[in-house]
């Protein structure tokens, strides 16, 4: 049977799953860092042993694996397909209402919720490509979900389409649905080993047809300031403001390049996330981004010459600088496997879409689980807009999404 028949679960599921909300906390120490990201993972290991997936399971840490079994007898390499069920912290994931806007034929979208929240082909002209097709939007008070319950729901549907068809030749497929990717601790507790895959895929991209192969390499950095606190009525020549200091620093970055709001494409960037302190004592805390290892280093010499150019008006004060490596580029490995990329290609072109190759400015899942052995580049779930109330995600390439899915395993299997 052609995967083009495939009687499709996707939008329903999705629209059960982000009324679930998942918003995870980067202030929590735990994992999950949120207790209630596991009550949409509790739903996803129920809905699959119904499937028939017997092996499915919610470890203590909120990771759900489950083994779609092999139907060939060939040796097959073992994928895994994987998307995390966390919503971001930078827009509330509560009370998420959907709304299905079916025909799209162009024009503002406007929000039932909240008038002013208005999705506008001119700030998102990735709707020019969506004419006809259907379009799920939240209702403008909260966030949608489709980063990334979009990929949630369609590995769910591809599975429900194996279950349903051991007639499709395919080998063993393991699923894994993660916590916390939002706040950078996705893969922090995966066990590789109970896993056992050995090439993967992350559902988590954003526009049709899009497979990507590259990611920004991340740092952080965090810059301490130790000033000089003493009464302020006998604070000349005395006080040395850590708060002045620290917004001194900050001020001094770059302002015309290097940062999020000036840069695009593979140029990298130094971006301070936080500033907090007070007179004695004050903390920077930086993300630094660039394509190659040798960009971030360059990058990190250039905001610590900062630091020391600002220090020296500050005789009795003092600093320290830390810099703490956060992910790495993987197309760094993703290269040394080209058939990962190169299968994942021929799949979208099988599933009717023409396949576009690009970078990621960002990172995923996929990132760091291609440097713990499983190289992962990243396929488009079909969401956009993420991170705000003007998310939305098409109908027609969710299930474009899972296609490409089933399409991918059978690819594998004929090639083994």
């Amino acid at each position: 049977m052609s995967s083009h028949t495939i009687a499709h679960t996707v939008t329903e599921r999705f629209l059960r799953y982000v009324q679930i909300d998942t918003q995870s906390d980067p202030a929590s120490p735990t994992c999950p860092s949120t207790e209630k990201q596991k009550n949409l993972s509790r739903v996803l290991v129920d809905e699959l042993k119904a499937m028939g997936i017997a092996d499915a399971e919610l470890d203590e840490h909120g990771y759900v694996y489950a083994t779609i079994p092999a139907t060939s007898s060939k040796n097959v390499p073992v994928l895994c397909f994987c998307s995390h069920v966390d919503t971001s912290p930078d827009c509330t994931g509560a009370n998420v209402k959907p709304v299905l806007h079916r025909n799209y034929q162009g024009g503002d979208i406007v929000l039932p919720a909240d008038a002013a929240q208005i999705i506008r082909p001119a700030d998102h002209p990735a709707l020019l490509e969506q004419i006809g097709n259907d379009i799920i939007t939240a209702d403008g008070t909260t966030l949608l979900g489709a980063d990334n319950k979009a990929g949630v729901a369609e590995i769910m549907d591809a599975a429900n389409y194996f279950m349903q068809h051991p007639e499709v030749p395919h080998g063993k497929i393991r699923i894994l649905f993660t916590p916390d990717e939002e706040i950078g601790r996705g893969v922090d507790k995966v066990d590789m080993q109970k896993l056992g895959a050995q090439f993967g895929y992350t559902m988590d991209g954003e526009t049709l047809g899009h497979l990507e192969d590259e990611t920004f390499s991340a740092d952080g950095a965090v810059i301490a300031i130790q000033g000089v606190s003493t009464h302020p009525g006998f604070a000349k020549d005395k006080m040395e403001s850590a708060i002045k200091i620290a917004s001194r620093i900050v001020e001094r970055l770059p302002q015309t390049t290097c940062s999020p709001e000036t840069t695009e494409g593979k140029e990298g960037f130094v971006h301070p996330v936080s500033i907090a302190g007070s007179i004695d004592q004050a903390t920077i805390q930086l993300i630094i981004r660039d394509f190659s290892t040798e960009g971030l280093r360059e990058k990190a010499v250039m905001l610590e010459d900062i630091v020391k150019s600002v220090m020296k008006d500050f005789a009795h004060s003092s600093y320290t600088f830390t810099v703490k490596e956060q992910y790495r580029n993987m197309k760094l490995i993703l290269d040394q496997h080209p058939q990962v990329v190169d299968y994942a290609l021929e799949a979208i072109r099988r599933a009717g879409v023409e396949p576009v190759r690009s970078s990621i400015r960002g990172g995923t899942d996929g990132s760091r689980l291609s440097y713990m052995g499983l190289p992962c580049p990243n396929i488009f779930a079909g969401e956009h807009a993420f991170h705000s109330r003007h998310e939305w995600v098409s109908v027609q390439d969710m299930e474009a999404a899972v296609r490409t899915i089933v399409e991918l395993c059978k690819v594998w299997e004929e090639k083994a």
